[in-house]
């Protein structure tokens, strides 16, 4: 498994509120790598160095090595905090990944030819009910994203989970029923003018 970043790490003795912010003030940042059957490592990952990895995108999704004093470990991020008004990242957990290990991983969704649907042409509005899907996947081979063409959506559709292509090995969390991923909102004036077609056929008809 090829990693898409790597970080320089040091292992952490120090914990607790205060020294996390000592931490902060060096430019560092308390992390945290568990998983795999061993001890959790509580470590110091380079703010700068972190944010930018996390700006790059597919944070979540991608495996990454972080190298702690020497000793490298293959990871996938599981969950990062922010600042609640700086939008500073103040702690990452990371996940260590095994060669063969399967990930529960969200991945977020694409929509494709959004410009040229149809349904949306007509006024009808993309109503967005996931943005990214639960899904258990190889760690090897972690999509970038579920994509959905709406190339022939019309208003009105739902559009499930069974119009994805899954990529090989990947599967939902959810496997009890064909979730709605979103739908195509018909405007105000359809449904109306839909009805008074029907009535006016009706009418016809009774003639």
């Amino acid at each position: 498994m090829a990693a898409s970043y790597e970080l320089k790490a040091s292992a952490r003795n120090r914990v607790g509120k205060g020294a996390a912010r000592a931490l902060r003030r060096e430019g560092l940042l308390p992390a945290v790598i568990y998983g795999d059957k061993k001890p959790a490592l509580p470590i110091t990952i380079p703010v700068k160095e972190t944010t930018i990895t996390l700006h790059k995108g597919g944070f979540l999704t991608h495996i990454g090595m972080i190298d702690v004093d020497g000793e490298k470990h293959q990871v996938i991020a599981k969950d990062f905090q922010l600042h609640p008004v700086r939008d500073d990242v103040m702690h990452v957990d990371f996940l260590r990944v095994s060669k063969g290990s399967t990930l529960t991983v969200e991945v977020p969704v694409h929509f494709l030819n959004e410009e040229t649907c149809p349904g949306i042409k007509k006024g009808g509005v993309l109503n967005i009910v996931r943005h990214t899907v639960e899904m258990n996947v190889p760690a090897d081979n972690i999509p970038e994203a579920l994509e959905i063409d709406l190339a022939k959506a019309q208003p009105g559709d739902s559009l499930h989970i069974s119009a994805v292509k899954l990529p090989e090995g990947c599967q939902p969390t959810i496997t009890d029923r064909d979730f709605t991923i979103a739908t195509i909102a018909a405007p105000a004036g359809m449904k109306e003018t839909d009805d008074e077609a029907d009535e006016e056929a009706a009418e016809g008809e009774a003639e």
